[in-house]
């Protein structure tokens, strides 16, 4: 089977400087996974390993998935799946409710932060491939509704183990915000109030909203069984990464972006960054020691260094 994994935009032109340093992590955590495996009674079913990928916008994360899946898929021989949070956005019309019925809340009114995602579907996608049953990978278009988006019909969803398919052995599950958690409401209070880039263009209560909504995501995370995180020295730095980008979209297509629209469009997404990334940083698994490798790049997107918690 092949592995499936995301297609690289005209723009990526990131040189992969991280999967060498992720593979052997990767391959570590899955034999300590396989030994616990093994070690439950007899008769259980092993499990898929879950790898979860967490990557600023801008800072390669499509190139990453992409190396990181053709090598455990076409070296190792390991059966793998790459499943984007993108997928698992609201379909159209249920996004459009979740904007009507908080119209003042400026973070839901568009896909992209916690809250516009389908958790339910999601946990259910992944619980059926943890007990190795069928299923169906759900697929997002983000250019219907004129950019707005929409979830595909499931006639055009792929499947996997299916008869006369390897079982999914290892699965990456990436985005911008896999494996943030939500914070005590003090917490947001206090950093709302402190000084930020993005949080004070929003009310409390809206971002209490949101931290509120992150919850029911530890469903997600608690799932993992070992976390890649593509850090920035500067979160910053995905302002201008963004900007990079649609530049090089307009130059090669002749459509993109506006600074302005870039700057607006992370914007919508920074608050979270705000809010949630010193937790990640510091370690999604609190009593899983090792578990997690986090990579630090700087300005030009390559490993300054590498830590893991």
């Amino acid at each position: 089977m092949a592995c499936s994994t995301p297609d690289v935009p005209l723009q990526s032109r990131v040189v992969d400087d991280k999967s060498p340093i992720c593979i052997p992590f990767i391959l570590t955590r899955l034999a300590a996974h396989r030994k616990a495996q093994a070690q439950q009674p007899h008769g259980a079913n092993p499990t898929p390993f879950i790898i979860g990928l967490n990557g600023v916008q801008g800072v390669g994360k499509t190139t990453l998935v992409r190396a990181l899946a053709e090598t455990l898929q076409g070296r190792e021989g390991l059966p793998t799946l790459v499943v984007s949070i993108d997928d698992f956005y609201l379909p159209h019309a249920d996004q459009l409710a979740l904007a009507a019925a908080h119209p003042d809340n400026a973070l839901v009114q568009y896909r992209g932060e916690p809250g516009t995602h389908d958790i339910s579907l999601a946990t259910k996608f992944l619980s059926a491939l943890c007990a190795g049953e069928p299923a169906w990978v759900p697929q997002y278009d983000k250019a219907a509704f004129s950019g707005l988006g929409d979830r595909l019909p499931e006639s055009q969803w792929p499947a996997v183990n299916q008869p006369g398919q390897k079982p999914i052995e290892v699965i990456i599950l990436e985005g911008w915000c896999v494996g943030f958690r939500a914070l005590p409401d003090s917490e947001v209070e206090a950093r709302w109030r402190a000084p930020a880039r993005t949080l004070h263009k929003h009310t409390l209560k809206h971002l209490l909203f949101i931290n509120n909504e992150l919850r029911r995501y530890d469903a997600l995370t608690d799932l993992i069984h070992a976390f890649i995180h593509v850090d920035a020295e500067d979160t910053e730095y995905v302002y201008d990464w963004r900007l990079q980008q649609e530049t090089q979209l307009r130059h090669e297509r002749g459509t993109g972006m506006t600074d302005e629209q870039v700057i607006k469009f992370v914007d919508a997404y920074y608050p979270a960054y705000e809010l949630y990334s010193d937790g990640v940083r510091s370690g999604i698994f609190p009593d899983r020691p090792g578990c997690q490798l986090r990579l630090i790049v700087g300005k030009d997107r390559s490993v300054q260094d590498k830590i893991v918690i």
